[in-house]
C-alpha cells in the first residue's frame, strides 16, 4: 500500500482528488491539508510515500515543503500538482527534489499511475511543462534582482522596496535597473510582469 498526504488549498480539488486515489486499490491517502505548513506537519507526523502538493498554498508552498521533505523525511517523494505550470515553477521544483511536477487537468487515473511510478523511484514531468520549460531558458535574475522585483510587484515607492528588503534606496534602484535590462523592458512593472509571467518570481 502506498500512504500518500495530499496538500491544496481548493477544498473542492483536494477533496476531488482524495475520493479519485482512495478508489484505487493500492494507494492509501492517510492525510489531507489545506496549506502548506499543515502538510508538512502530516508528513513529519506520519512519513507517508508520496506528498501530493500544490503549488501555491498559504504558508509554505508546495515547493517549500518538498524541499523540506527532501531534507527531512528523503523516503517520501514529492509531486507538485498545479494550475500554474511556469517554467520557473518547474525548475525551482526540480531543484527542491520533487520527482513529479503535473497540471491540475491530469486525470484520476494517470494521476495514480505516477505516484505509483515516483514511489518506485522514477520520475515524471509533464510533457508539454517540460517543453515550455527548455522554451523558455534559464532566469538571468540574480537571486537579489528576484527578491527586490517582488518587493516592488504591489508598486510600492523605491524607499518602501527598500525598507522591505533591508536595502538602501540607490541599491534598490541599481537591481531594478539591472532587472528592466536583462528582461528588456522599459519600466519596473514590466519587469514584475514578465519576471511572474516566466516564473522567474
Amino acid at each position: 500500500m502506498i500512504r500518500v498526504i495530499v496538500a491544496d488549498d481548493e477544498n473542492l480539488i483536494r477533496e476531488a482528488l482524495v475520493s479519485l486515489l482512495q478508489l484505487t486499490a493500492d494507494i492509501d491517502v492517510v492525510a489531507q491539508a489545506a496549506d502548506g505548513d499543515a502538510a508538512l506537519a502530516h508528513a513529519r507526523k506520519l512519513a507517508p510515500d508520496v506528498a501530493v502538493l500544490d503549488l501555491q498554498m498559504p504558508g509554505r508552498s508546495g515547493i517549500a515543503v518538498a524541499e523540506a521533505l527532501a531534507s527531512e523525511l528523503p523516503a517520501c517523494r514529492s509531486i507538485i500538482v498545479t494550475s500554474h505550470g511556469l517554467p520557473g515553477h518547474l525548475k525551482n521544483a526540480l531543484s527542491a527534489g520533487v520527482r513529479g511536477f503535473v497540471p491540475k487537468t491530469i486525470s484520476g487515473a494517470r494521476l495514480a499511475e505516477v505516484i505509483r511510478d515516483i514511489h518506485a523511484g522514477g520520475r515524471y514531468v509533464d510533457p508539454q511543462l517540460a517543453a515550455d520549460a527548455i522554451a523558455a531558458g534559464d532566469s538571468p535574475l540574480t537571486p537579489r534582482e528576484a527578491d527586490v522585483l517582488v518587493a516592488a510587484e504591489d508598486g510600492a515607492p523605491i524607499e518602501e522596496i527598500a525598507r522591505r528588503a533591508s536595502l538602501s534606496p540607490g541599491t534598490v534602484r541599481n537591481y531594478l535597473s539591472a532587472a528592466m535590462g536583462k528582461l528588456h523592458v522599459a519600466t519596473r512593472h514590466e519587469a514584475v510582469r514578465v519576471a511572474r509571467a516566466k516564473g522567474w518570481i
